[in-house]
């Protein structure tokens, strides 16, 4: 990669870092007000916010956006399976939310603002900047594997905590208003469509490795 394209991709990154940064502020501030809320403190309500896959997979983009504006050269196991779980988390979150959840809220005022950054802008800025600048060479099978780990752990962790409180962060995994058996294969169909993203990631980021090579950062093959 030229050094030109190198200081565009360190501005884009960052640019998406800060989309991140500002949307979060936003969403725990609206949060925090909100008083109608099913958690009656502002602690309560700010940590259940950090429960939501959305919020999770905006830190995880803002997180190694940042890292990669600070230094395009990051190439370890742990660096390359939270990029790519970024990557895919954030495109399941804008397109289930444009799909199934927008229609079901509407929202105006700083939580508008909130919502479109988050669900919106972020995924656009994380896929666009992650075709245009890459960096490539970093998915593998052994990747994309590791990658499932967190969304596993998130929807076990969802489901536990809603068993105990009642509160399921969104209506397709309400395990209380549809049954253990609805969730299942509502979360099955999501894992396909996580997995059937992760590897087709992994397969464009080869294509354009073989079409672009001199755009590639000059690193070894992931095994």
């Amino acid at each position: 990669m030229k050094t030109g394209a190198q200081a565009w991709a360190r501005i884009w990154f960052g640019l998406t870092a800060l989309a991140v940064a500002i949307g979060l502020a936003i969403n725990l501030f609206v949060a925090a007000s909100n008083y109608n809320s099913l958690f009656p403190t502002v602690q309560g309500r700010i940590f259940n916010q950090f429960c939501y896959f959305t919020i999770q997979s905006n830190l995880i983009v803002g997180v190694t956006c940042l890292l990669l504006a600070l230094n395009l050269h990051r190439a370890s196991t742990v660096f390359r399976v939270f990029r790519l779980t970024g990557l895919v988390d954030i495109a399941i979150t804008g397109v289930v939310y444009h799909i199934a959840l927008a229609h079901l809220y509407e929202l105006t005022g700083h939580a508008a603002v909130a919502d479109f950054l988050l669900h919106t802008l972020v995924p656009i800025l994380c896929v666009s900047g992650w075709l245009v600048f890459g960096p490539r060479r970093l998915t593998s099978a052994r990747v994309v594997l590791l990658t499932t780990l967190y969304p596993v752990a998130w929807l076990i962790f969802t489901l536990i905590r809603g068993a105990i409180t009642g509160y399921y962060p969104y209506p397709f995994i309400d395990a209380g208003a549809l049954g253990y058996a609805l969730v299942l294969r509502n979360v099955a169909l999501i894992t396909l469509f996580f997995l059937a993203l992760a590897f087709g990631a992994m397969g464009i980021d080869r294509w354009l490795t073989l079409r672009k090579p001199r755009d590639v950062l000059r690193r070894p093959a992931v095994p």
